[in-house]
């Protein structure tokens, strides 16, 4: 515990944190606050000194494994919000900083995210179980953030809205034909559809692409929607909207001018398109190495900086950009609760350990838009100045569309 415990002195600020070492041996760390207080178990000596080295991953791993166990009532919820509390002072450490600077100079290496190799990335985690994604999504079955217009709306409401949002800022009348550049399940294709647009929508998910044909169909608007199996670099074409939500993370920093190409290229010249994406309001980063590893492989969420970097090089322009803060904070607390709520299922169709790593990851990424830097942006992008409306008023002046 020697090594473990120099760093957790200096990361534990607020907060307090129990250890019961593998010899039962009590060690407390943090200013003995209430504001967090969490007691864990090492079950090995060799949980200690990994934990060291890599308390990132180790942690997630350990906690997978059974290693790490939360005592006293203690949960690994209640574990990373005082992870996400103490988050800076982690970084500060000598041998923690110097982790960094190894993860910021291999990160490119880490996206490389050819068009096999994306497509096979994508389904590690999208061709899981659609029973899984039922037991935490929503009755439409939507995989990104929410719009919230108060944080006590239930989910299926904040999904409606936040579709309802999009096609309103994409400004869509009947006869248009739109691209849409990762399709998830089919939602907001169908509610394109409704509005009276021609939608080709792109996914590199078989199984996914599946049920949302399903969908569209039960729908009713199987006329209007076409699913295309194909990476976004592999599609041509011209279409009068073009809308991607929740794939550019999938992108990688390596090839966000191929995506943004693509989408210039995908409009006629007076057409718009509406990137919906999750962002950090921090500095250029790395992924961290649990999400890394099991999560979302080749994944990365990129700073403005980046992003706006790429749109100026190409020529685009920005007509407007929204951040959206705490609404995916509400989102992701929704599926947190409801996966608790449904972990037995969970169990049922994988394990515990999976069950484990989902615990883990839904509240790290819940708490890293809650207490870290993470957010959500939309961007109208266009290859003409006035293509993008000049005011944000005509979302709203919309009577056939209601939240």
């Amino acid at each position: 515990m020697r090594l473990l415990g120099n760093l957790l002195r200096s990361f534990v600020r607020r907060g307090t944190l129990k250890i019961l070492d593998a010899s039962g041996v009590e060690h407390e760390f943090g200013d003995g606050s209430d504001v967090a207080r969490v007691t864990l178990r090492l079950h090995n000596r060799a949980v200690a000194r990994r934990l060291f080295f890599n308390p990132e991953l180790v942690a997630a791993e350990a906690y997978m494994d059974g290693t790490l166990t939360c005592e006293d009532g203690s949960t690994i919820h209640d574990l990373l919000f005082l992870f996400s509390i103490n988050r800076a002072a982690l970084g500060a450490h000598p041998v923690q900083g110097s982790l960094r600077r190894i993860w910021r100079a291999r990160r490119r290496r880490q996206q490389q995210n050819s068009v096999e190799r994306a497509k096979h990335q994508a389904q590690h985690h999208y061709d899981l179980s659609e029973d899984l994604y039922r037991l935490f999504l929503d009755e439409g079955m939507n995989y990104s953030c929410a719009f919230f217009h108060s944080p006590d709306d239930s989910l299926e409401d904040a999904q409606k809205a936040k579709l309802a949002r999009i096609v309103r800022k994409l400004a869509i009348e009947p006869g248009m034909t739109v691209c849409e550049i990762g399709g998830g399940w089919g939602s907001l294709a169908i509610e394109l559809a409704r509005a009276g647009a021609d939608v080709v929508s792109l996914n590199v998910s078989p199984d996914q692409m599946a049920v949302a044909q399903q969908r569209v169909d039960a729908a009713g608007v199987t006329a209007n929607v076409r699913f295309v199996l194909q990476d976004y670099r592999e599609f041509s074409g011209q279409f009068d909207r073009v809308v991607s939500v929740g794939m550019m993370e999938h992108v990688g920093i390596g090839h966000f001018d191929e995506y943004f190409g693509q989408v210039r290229d995908l409009l006629v010249p007076d057409g718009l398109a509406l990137v919906h994406s999750v962002g950090r309001k921090s500095q250029p980063g790395t992924t961290g190495p649990f999400i890394r590893k099991y999560i979302f492989p080749g994944g990365y969420v990129p700073a403005l900086s980046e992003v706006f970097e790429v749109t100026e090089r190409l020529g685009l322009w920005v007509a407007d950009m929204e951040v959206l803060r705490l609404h995916y904070y509400h989102t992701i607390r929704h599926w947190r609760e409801r996966f608790a709520a449904n972990r037995d299922a969970a169990r049922t169709l994988y394990d515990e350990r999976f069950c484990r790593m989902w615990e883990f990851y839904l509240s790290a990424v819940e708490l890293g838009f809650l207490n870290g830097s993470n957010m959500v942006f939309q961007l109208m992008i266009s290859r003409e100045r006035d293509a993008v409306p000049v005011v944000r008023d005509y979302m709203f002046d919309r009577p056939d569309i209601t939240d």
